[in-house]
């Protein structure tokens, strides 16, 4: 059997077990497929959660009472070992699609088809799911349901593709060879970025991204920056709005990194630091350092990063500076 097969077996029939499960059985499924100290990190207001009894009731159920028959329509699916020790992790990316029928996190209903942007890791040991890190765009189903929050992005936010190539889901392990300069390659811009954030330059010369980065690269950013293409628009549209005015930025490491095949993908906890000095996402600055919660996940095309797909967790930087846009969102277009 090779590297990863067990792996990928245990977190698919988790999976398809999920799909199968109701608000009042999610609970069943989770103690199934998961270690008696299973630790679930996501995005704000959920945070970090323990065993799962409590997952089940602060996220699944009412997630699943609200987008009813809801289903994982994956995009790419890769397993590795994280780079940083020797645990095995699974990644899933694509969109929890599901009819938008009951109010959740005070977004109000649409009874409307809803896609949930989502990023999933998992990490087994001894045949059982110990580690979940789920990365969720809230903010893109507040625009699904007509009550986004922020001022008009610098990109443009859509239903997001997978991958050009349509080969993201590696139900068989890749080569390692394949997977091994993948890694290499993600890890050398990283290196870059660090670098860049050590020297106190606030912008980025586009040679630096020419190094690692395809010229027509993709850039699928969360809902609040969204999405751009090519080198320029990605440096007019997202990367120098968000170095010119964000001061103070750290790297702080990552909880998983790893690569299968051509893809690659890390989450931090939190990723980076930084202090808005005013005018990323439309805002006004402040003097709060604030930490961010950062999933990348890439796809290689020869010896360049071609496509990344990227959730940062906005509501939770926004309430470290007192900014609650779920709690504001609903007290003025959905009060109880």
């Amino acid at each position: 059997m090779s590297k990863y097969q067990a792996s990928k077996a245990i977190v698919r029939s988790y999976f398809d077990a999920m799909e199968n499960a109701s608000p009042e059985t999610v609970t069943d499924v989770l103690q199934e497929f998961t270690s008696e100290d299973y630790l679930w990190r996501g995005v704000y207001p959920f945070r970090e959660q323990h065993g799962a009894a409590t997952v089940a009731e602060t996220i699944w159920t009412p997630l699943m009472r609200s987008l009813t028959r809801m289903q994982r329509r994956q995009d790419i699916f890769i397993a590795g070992t994280n780079e940083f020790n020797d645990e095995q992790w699974v990644m899933s990316m694509g969109n929890f699609m599901g009819l938008f029928d009951e109010d959740w996190l005070g977004i109000r209903h649409t009874r409307k088809v809803a896609n949930l942007r989502y990023a999933e890791f998992n990490c087994v040991e001894n045949g059982k799911i110990t580690q979940t890190g789920l990365f969720i765009d809230i903010i893109g189903l507040m625009v699904q349901a007509g009550s986004y929050p922020l001022p008009p992005s610098t990109g443009v936010y859509f239903n997001y593709p997978g991958p050009r190539t349509h080969d993201g889901l590696l139900f068989e392990d890749a080569a390692q060879e394949e997977s091994a300069a993948t890694l290499a390659l993600v890890n050398e811009m990283v290196d870059d970025l660090i670098a860049l954030n050590e020297s106190g330059s606030m912008g980025c010369p586009p040679e630096v991204l020419e190094r690692t980065w395809a010229k027509d690269m993709i850039w699928y950013g969360p809902a609040g920056v969204g999405a751009t293409y090519t080198i320029p628009r990605y440096q007019e549209q997202h990367q120098l709005p968000f170095r010119n005015n964000l001061a103070d930025k750290r790297f702080v490491g990552h909880i998983c990194r790893f690569a299968e095949g051509n893809f690659a993908c890390f989450f931090g906890w939190p990723n980076l630091s930084n202090t808005p000095l005013g005018g990323w996402l439309g805002l006004p600055g402040g003097n709060v350092n604030a930490v961010m919660q950062v999933v990348d996940v890439y796809r290689r095309e020869g010896d360049k990063l071609a496509e990344n797909w990227v959730f940062i967790d906005i509501p939770y930087w926004l309430q470290q500076q007192g900014l609650d846009v779920l709690d504001r969102t609903q007290k003025i277009v959905n009060p109880s």
